[in-house]
């Protein structure tokens, strides 16, 4: 019976062991809000001004970004509408909506229509202040201007998580769809 009851309080303490162990490195393993992401995406052009550029054929990539020292992209809050774009126009314009914000900052999208088509979505504005909203957008954007270069139109899903951003990100594209001539 010892012999048993030996076992029994062996394994119970490799059992808690072990248990200590997963706990140790969960805790240790888990990346705060405040962290920047460990793999920041590449700065290119767009994201040196500020933007994010996604279209047909980037679509699917993480947004760019940049910080100052104050922890946020140097962008304008607003910006016009460059051309007003018709739905039988064939040359490309670029239409910008309105910049919309957000509880986490602005959101501001610029569409290039072409043929009475949206063919790219440039995302200007963005919150990107902290390693948990590069987080979130990296993810979101690419997911909503895919939606919008499918849909054609601002009647597109919200991206689980990113509320705020898809919120912000819907209105500032049905200004600019409402610009451009096509809501």
């Amino acid at each position: 019976m010892t012999t048993s009851h030996n076992a029994r309080a062996t394994r119970r303490n490799v059992v808690w062991g072990m248990s200590s162990l997963s706990a140790l490195v969960l805790l240790f393993g888990y990346h705060t809000s405040t962290e920047q992401a460990s793999a920041a995406p590449a700065v290119d052009g767009a994201a040196a001004a500020g933007t994010a550029t996604f279209g047909a054929a980037s679509s699917g990539s993480a947004p760019s970004s940049t910080s100052s020292s104050s922890g946020t992209a140097p962008r304008s809050a607003t910006a016009p509408a460059t051309a007003p774009a018709t739905s039988s126009a064939s040359t490309p314009a670029t239409v910008t909506g309105q910049a919309v914000q957000t509880r986490y900052g602005p959101v501001q999208v610029q569409l290039t229509v072409s043929g009475g088509k949206v063919t790219a979505v440039d995302v200007l504005q963005y919150p990107d202040h902290n390693g948990r909203d590069q987080q979130i957008n990296a993810r979101a954007l690419p997911i909503l201007v895919n939606e919008t270069l499918s849909a054609q139109s601002a009647k597109i899903d919200m991206v689980s998580g990113a509320t705020y951003t898809s919120n912000g990100y819907v209105t500032s594209l049905q200004s600019a769809l409402d610009q451009a001539g096509l809501a």
